[in-house]
């Protein structure tokens, strides 16, 4: 990237959302988001908390590049991504983008270090790199200890832990957090939250969706969503 377009995107919102519209056909069309504007800046830590049906997957699934928005503009890092071509929008969500899972979505018969070491193969790490950034990462996430394990022998909080570790291991410029705490006990739901509060400090920028007001709460920006339209909690 040459040196003024990367110093345009130090400079641009992570996401930004103009009047942005989802809808689904049907009789009547399901308006999942409508006209929703949001600006995510580096470094914000920030919830979107609302009940099932409001549009919180819609809006995750257009904010992970996994869907299209119907009107209005998705801008990631200041690049416009509606017209991008599914290739680009593959590579902006590899290189650019961490996912984290109610689910986990590990590898079950895959160790720990294999389950991270899996998602640099299509985020651009180099191939020398590879191993340390997954040394490194699971570090991050206390679980140096735990490379050989496989998933299915560890607790709830600690395949979290691993999905983490998982999501930035190519060092993404945002997180983005689905339900992270869903299947989780209380103990380890404040676990997982530290952590975030942890990445949070370490400047990277966050964004959880959640139906929990408990797991709002600990973002530094709280966003409710009801009937596809957002609003900031003071």
């Amino acid at each position: 990237m040459p040196a003024t377009a990367a110093a345009a995107a130090a400079e641009a919102p992570v996401i930004e959302l103009r009047t942005l519209s989802r809808t689904f056909p049907g009789t009547p069309p399901v308006e999942a988001l409508r006209g929703v504007e949001l600006r995510v800046d580096r470094g914000d830590y920030v919830s979107i908390v609302g009940p099932s049906g409001s549009g919180k997957s819609t809006l995750l699934h257009i904010l992970g590049l996994l869907d299209r928005p119907t009107a209005g503009d998705y801008y990631l890092d200041g690049v416009a991504t509606g017209q991008a071509s599914d290739e680009d929008r593959a590579i902006l969500r590899g290189g650019r983008i961490g996912f984290v899972f109610q689910s986990f979505h590990l590898l079950p018969h895959r160790s720990v270090l294999d389950n991270v070491l899996l998602a640099t193969l299509y985020s651009g790490v180099p191939r020398a790199e590879r191993h340390d950034r997954a040394l490194a990462a699971l570090d991050r996430v206390g679980l140096s200890h735990r490379l050989d394990f496989l998933p299915t022998v560890m607790s709830g909080g600690e395949r979290q832990r691993v999905a983490v570790a998982r999501a930035v291991v190519a060092s993404p410029h945002v997180l983005l957090a689905d339900e992270p705490t869903g299947n989780l006990d209380s103990e380890n739901s404040a676990g997982v939250l530290d952590l975030f509060d942890e990445l949070h400090r370490d400047g990277l920028t966050l964004v959880v969706i959640t139906h929990d007001p408990t797991v709002s709460a600990r973002a530094q920006r709280r966003i409710r969503i009801a009937d596809g339209l957002l609003t900031e909690v003071a």
